[in-house]
């Protein structure tokens, strides 16, 4: 294989995260700042945010708040992947990435790299029924996913080098400026998340030992899947992905069903998942109940969404039995 020539000034073997121990579960915050990323910050609840809401479509550009609660809490960064599909199959080709999102990589990674996340995901393409409707669209976002790998990493590592000429720039401030993103496995059946994996693995491996293997991987497309399918479910997705990430590597959920985190605590693999399950269905609630959808009224839904997860996650005793079999 071909080794990557890293040059004097470059920093070796990144890590893309810093992994606690643990399953942890990420409240999704629909909005860069405001009451509800308040209320995160004072439950003191890790927190998904999407690029998306940070983007002025207006100015074309991403807006950061003087201030955010977000900034405070243990956040994530979603390359909004969903929103991008939905707004190319409502508008068609848009101005950025893969004529796809509405922004470029360079003002992606920019912003990614200077929000203070904990960590930030690749763009992706996602491969829900709703958007890839046919076996030739999945194989495409399958394929299109790993090609956003390699074009985010390209642009990074230009970038490291233009640093490493300014001789007041060392190696680990590079690394703390411009952290490498998480890497995003696509698909809807068993085969095509394990096709993903064999494309990130092979763009991954091109890029040691400026990186260090992905310490943190994350599976798209799970909002909404159907659990229990053998071909499409998300535990016969998991269970063919089991065993086979990069040595050292766990996996993030986008989107999980609150129904699957008890099985999850059984998968030390899994590190993360996130949801915003409790804002759909404080809606419905409202609905139903003919009251208004107050951010009191999604507030309460999300301490009781999470609350429920930390009982579903919480470590089994040393004589519970896996649920696997």
């Amino acid at each position: 294989m071909h080794q990557l020539n890293v040059g004097p000034g470059l920093p070796w073997c990144q890590p893309n995260a810093h992994v606690p121990e643990g399953l942890m579960m990420r409240v999704g915050i629909p909005h860069r700042s405001g009451k509800l990323a308040f209320h995160a910050f004072e439950k003191d609840y890790p927190v998904m945010v999407s690029a998306n809401a940070f983007w002025d479509s207006k100015r074309q550009c991403f807006v950061r708040p003087a201030a955010s609660d977000l900034e405070e809490c243990d956040t994530a960064l979603d390359s909004a992947g969903f929103s991008a599909m939905w707004l190319w199959k409502k508008r068609g080709r848009q101005r950025g990435i893969a004529g796809i999102f509405p922004w470029t990589y360079a003002e992606y990674l920019d912003f990614a790299t200077s929000f203070g996340a904990s960590w930030y995901a690749q763009p992706d393409l996602c491969c829900e029924p709703e958007v890839a409707g046919d076996r030739d669209a999945v194989d495409y976002r399958v394929r299109a996913t790993a090609t956003l790998l390699e074009g985010c990493l390209q642009v990074l590592y230009h970038w490291h080098n233009l640093l490493a000429r300014d001789r007041d720039c060392s190696a680990s401030v590079i690394a703390r400026l411009l952290p490498p993103p998480v890497p995003v496995l696509q698909g809807w059946c068993v085969s095509d998340y394990l096709r993903s994996l064999e494309l990130l693995d092979a763009v991954w491996a091109r890029w040691i030992p400026w990186l260090a293997p992905p310490r943190l991987i994350g599976i798209g497309s799970v909002c909404r899947r159907n659990l229990h399918d053998p071909e499409h479910g998300l535990f016969a997705v998991l269970e063919a992905l089991e065993g086979r990430l990069p040595p050292g590597a766990r996996a993030h959920l986008f989107g999980v069903k609150g129904a699957a985190l008890s099985r999850l605590q059984h998968m030390p693999w899994i590190a993360s998942a996130d949801s915003m399950a409790y804002d759909f269905a404080a809606r419905i609630d409202a609905r139903s109940a003919g009251i208004r959808n107050s951010i009191e009224h999604r507030r309460q839904a999300m301490s009781r969404w999470m609350n429920a997860a930390e009982l579903r996650t919480r470590p089994a005793s040393a004589s519970a039995q896996p649920l696997l079999n």
